[in-house]
């Protein structure tokens, strides 16, 4: 089985895909129905990579993931109080948390552009907060793993 940095590695990837795209549509004007579709998948997508991720290193950690109604909320406070992310990312991914609970509840067509701009153009500066973080924290616990073994 993959280590915990290649599982992670491949979820940041994911993200990056996703971000990509989003990035070829985001300046384009006057959006149509699917194209909006198109945005709230890509950004449920991130924020869904984003719990697979936390879950992955909590799992590492040893930590039961939570099993609430509200498990997604209580993971990013899981994460932030185990110092994977920080207060100030929890705080940045609960926007996209909100998106991904209207997005699974509501009808695409509902979806409002300039709702969808503020978060796309946060999007970018959250991911890449936040794979810092979640970069210091696997190279950390890899570094800790090694010095174990010695």
């Amino acid at each position: 089985m993959a280590n915990l940095r290649e599982r992670v590695e491949v979820e940041l990837e994911n993200i990056s895909a996703v971000l990509a795209e989003l990035k070829k549509i985001e300046g384009k004007p006057d959006k149509t129905v699917a194209e909006l579709a198109g945005i709230g998948t890509f950004l449920h997508n991130f924020y869904t990579w984003i719990e697979n991720i936390l879950k992955q290193i909590l799992g590492a950690k040893g930590i039961s993931i939570p099993t609430s109604g509200s498990w997604h909320r209580d993971l990013l406070i899981l994460a932030s109080e185990e110092k994977i992310i920080t207060e100030t990312t929890r705080k940045q991914l609960a926007k996209y948390l909100a998106f991904r609970h209207f997005f699974v509840h509501a009808y695409s067509f509902l979806l409002d552009e300039s709702e969808l701009r503020l978060l796309v153009d946060d999007v970018f500066d959250t991911y890449a907060i936040f794979k810092a973080e979640i970069d210091a924290f696997v190279r950390e616990r890899n570094h800790g793993e090694r010095a174990s073994q010695n």
